[in-house]
């Protein structure tokens, strides 16, 4: 059978995109992003990211290479901004929304179902998140949405060429986040339960696994000559989180917005069970493999699954415009829930209000961590600028982590500022202070290691966001410490610190 686009389906249901309203959604959706880019600060991560860019690496202690190369190239698109370092950020989260219309289409829904898809994705609080901060979720949930998308152009047209798409695609990904291996590793699980099962002999398919192993080979090379660090930082976010299994419903449904939910849910009772969606319930019974697996190995690792839900709200919408075109008179209701709920996400995730008033009504960590780092760079250059000017020469900064290494580096400006150490992650491969270093200002550090490691130390400042919000470092010290009990290089190992912000 063939569909408008001439192209050849094995289920028939392929229709075009609707370029035009999913492009001004796709539009409307970058005008929010950028309207709201500077507002506040960057994050721990995003400055973390800039700091790594400057240092190009086939992958770090705790992450692969992908975010920091972007928040690099974003800088030098639009200047060492946060509008550039956002740039691809703002790009990933268009991108989703696209692909989510573009499932949509895949599986035969309209004009007006592509639209739904594209707002109710666009206006979900993971998507906005991803495109407003650049994570190494960004790359990585394009990644899974489009493999999503290649495998249902396999399946439900019979053409296994997509599957080449598909390996690329992932072995690209594995470049920002080892875990889009999930979702290739649960397909091909589900297409032993379920089927289609001839899809196991196809020679495309197991091209593109191929594929994704050449192409990720780096990245593992990587790994192995440095001792799998990643199982090391993996190791370290496991420890003290938990999470209740029973929650997480409440989880997916925070993620994608609570008026979405019903809607997700149709999508995989669809895919599961609509005879023209066949070969596609495939990827529901991936997602529920993924999601048990999840849950017995790691239970707080809500984001792993994320990948999985933008296709299943494109069905899901599919589904949703055809209970709309048969009882038209609850458009406009329906319509005015999503966008009340719509509004809500947007205020709940993104910078839109001034920062005093999100300061005593905070929401979510990730914009706490855009507060106040202005005001802390302030206070280490005035503590440096206040030394005598025989000891700026052999001061340092030293600080607790990645966070504070970041935005000293990229805030202070034209104010001199000496080298600032860290010992968190990636930075404590950087090396210690040089042993010449006996002056040294420290932030956030803690003092009873200051007082095992210097003669004398006194605190200089209290850091202060100006508002009051409870952050990591609030309240923290900087203080002027002189005068090493020990040589840097039998200091420092003390200092490593492996985990998040």
């Amino acid at each position: 059978m063939l569909t408008a686009e001439g192209m050849a389906t094995r289920t028939g249901v392929a229709v075009p995109l609707a370029r035009r309203p999913v492009a001004v959604v796709a539009a409307l959706y970058a005008a929010l992003m950028f309207a709201v880019a500077a507002n506040y600060g960057l994050s721990a991560d995003e400055l973390y990211f800039r700091l790594l860019g400057d240092v190009p690496r086939w992958g770090y202690f705790d992450q692969p290479p992908l975010a920091p190369l972007l928040a690099k190239a974003g800088a030098l698109l639009l200047g060492d901004t946060i509008w550039g370092i956002r740039l691809p950020a703002v790009l990933c989260g268009v991108a989703v929304v696209v692909l989510a219309a573009l499932t949509a289409a895949e599986l035969g829904g309209g004009r007006r179902a592509q639209v739904l898809a594209a707002a109710a994705v666009a206006t979900s609080v993971t998507v906005l998140t991803i495109g407003h901060f650049l994570l190494t979720n960004s790359p990585d949930l394009v990644a899974w949405c489009a493999v999503a998308l290649f495998a249902l152009r396999a399946l439900l047209r019979g053409d296994g060429r997509w599957w080449l798409a598909a390996g690329v695609t992932c072995g690209v990904a594995t470049y920002a986040k080892y875990v889009v291996l999930l979702l290739p590793l649960t397909l091909l699980v589900a297409l032993v339960l379920v089927g289609p099962r001839r899809e196991l002999r196809s020679r495309w398919l197991w091209a593109g696994a191929g594929l994704t192993l050449v192409i990720g080979a780096p990245n593992l090379v990587y790994q192995a000559v440095n001792g799998w660090p990643q199982l090391v930082m993996a190791r370290s976010l496991a420890e003290g989180q938990w999470s209740d299994a029973a929650l997480f419903p409440f989880d997916v449904a925070v993620l994608i917005g609570p008026a979405v939910a019903p809607i997700l849910l149709a999508g995989l009772v669809s895919l599961l069970r609509r005879q023209g969606w066949r070969p596609a319930r495939t990827l529901a019974v991936a997602y529920l493999v993924g999601t048990a697996l999840v849950l017995v190995v790691a239970p707080s690792g809500i984001d792993y699954t994320e990948g999985y839900l933008v296709p299943l709200v494109a069905a899901g919408c599919v589904v949703a415009d055809g209970w709309l075109a048969q009882h038209p008179v609850r458009l406009p209701v329906a319509v005015s829930v999503l966008s009340l709920f719509a509004l809500g996400q947007v205020v709940m995730t993104l910078p839109v209000v001034p920062e005093r008033m999100y300061a005593q009504y905070p929401t979510t960590s990730l914009t706490t961590e855009t507060i106040g780092w202005p005001r802390l760079v302030g206070q280490v250059t005035d503590a440096y600028a206040e030394l005598p000017a025989d000891e700026r020469s052999r001061a340092v900064v030293l600080v607790q982590n990645f966070g504070e290494a970041g935005a000293l580096r990229w805030l202070h400006d034209d104010r001199p500022l000496p080298r600032v150490y860290s010992g968190h992650n990636e930075l404590y491969s950087w090396g210690p202070p040089p042993e010449t270093a006996d002056v040294v200002i420290t932030v956030a550090v803690d003092d009873e290691r200051l007082t095992r490691d210097f003669r004398e130390c006194s605190v200089v400042a209290r850091i202060d966001n100006g508002y009051g919000l409870e952050t990591r470092e609030q309240g923290r010290s900087v203080a002027v410490c002189r005068g090493l009990r020990a040589p840097w290089t039998e200091l420092w190992p003390k200092y490593r610190l492996v985990g998040p912000y």
